[in-house]
Order: C-alpha cells, then sequence, then structure tokens
C-alpha cells in the first residue's frame, strides 16, 4: 500500500509549499551575482518575529549574496546539502552538508557564500532582527544606510543609488 504524504499543519510546514523569492533587491550592476539565489521565508510563513530564517538554494556559478557584514544583525547558517565556499576576509574555505558558520553583529568581516560545484547546493540563513541595522559591503561600493528613517542602498560618499 502507498501512503500518501502527510502534510504538516501549524505550527509545522512544509517548505516547497513556500513561493521562492529569487534574485535580490541590489541596484544594478550588483544583483547579477544572486540573480539565481532563490529564498523560502521559513520564519515569515510561521509568525516568527523576533529572528529570521529562510531556506536558500543557489544554483551553481550563484553567490548568497555580495560579501558583507551587518552593524547589529547576527547571521548563521548550516549547509543543507551541496558543497559551498565560504568567503571571507580570512580567505576561502569549503562548507559541506552538516557544516555551520556563524557571524557576530558589528564583526566588520565580509562574508558570503559561492557555489562554484556543478549541482544546487541549499542552507538555512537564520539571523535576528535588531532594528536600525546598517550593512557593509566592503569589495563594492555599497551600503545599508538609513535615509529619512527607511533602509536605502547608496554609494560609501552616501550617493543614493
Amino acid at each position: 500500500m502507498i501512503q500518501a504524504k502527510a502534510v504538516p499543519r501549524k505550527p509545522a510546514l512544509d517548505p516547497a509549499t513556500l513561493e521562492p523569492r529569487t534574485g535580490s533587491g541590489y541596484p544594478e550592476p550588483f544583483r547579477a551575482a544572486v540573480a539565481g539565489r532563490e529564498k523560502r521565508a521559513l520564519g515569515d510563513a510561521l509568525g516568527l518575529t523576533n529572528f529570521g530564517v529562510n531556506l536558500v538554494r543557489l544554483p551553481p556559478d550563484c553567490a548568497s549574496s555580495q560579501r558583507h557584514w551587518h552593524s547589529k544583525q547576527d547571521e548563521f547558517v548550516y549547509v543543507v546539502d551541496g558543497e559551498l565556499v565560504l568567503l571571507t576576509d580570512d580567505g576561502e574555505q569549503i562548507l559541506t552538508a552538516g557544516a555551520v558558520a556563524g557571524f557576530p553583529a558589528g564583526k566588520p568581516d565580509g562574508h558570503h557564500l559561492v557555489n562554484r560545484s556543478g549541482k544546487t547546493a541549499t542552507y538555512l540563513e537564520v539571523g535576528d532582527r535588531t532594528e536600525w541595522d546598517e550593512v557593509d559591503y566592503p569589495d563594492i561600493d555599497m551600503l545599508v544606510r538609513y535615509v529619512d528613517g527607511e533602509e536605502a542602498y547608496v554609494k560609501k560618499d552616501g550617493t543614493p543609488y
């Protein structure tokens, strides 16, 4: 007898039922590096308010983000499957399924993940939702700052994108 897959009900859910967000809100020319990225906002779907959880799929030759660090928000990643390269100020290292990495708030160590393998990789991304967080992108001319109380992408000289 074939058993039907049980459909979870809250507080559980099947991530595949969530519509993924693709790409990024980065200004051009910075969004191309993450164009294939898919995020499913698990935390939002479950009503979490103190921290966010995203299930992220990175196809080959795609980055998780531009290399960055946060002023007030901690970040944590857990590799579910596949192989990713973690790039930080200390260089590169390969992360495979089961590996974790953490990035404390306020530590100016730019980081991101890149999929250089030939297969899609999946990871969980967890971050807190501390207000007034600003983001620095050390390799490119971009910052996230608050302009008139709203989060905005700006150039390092403060000029808006």
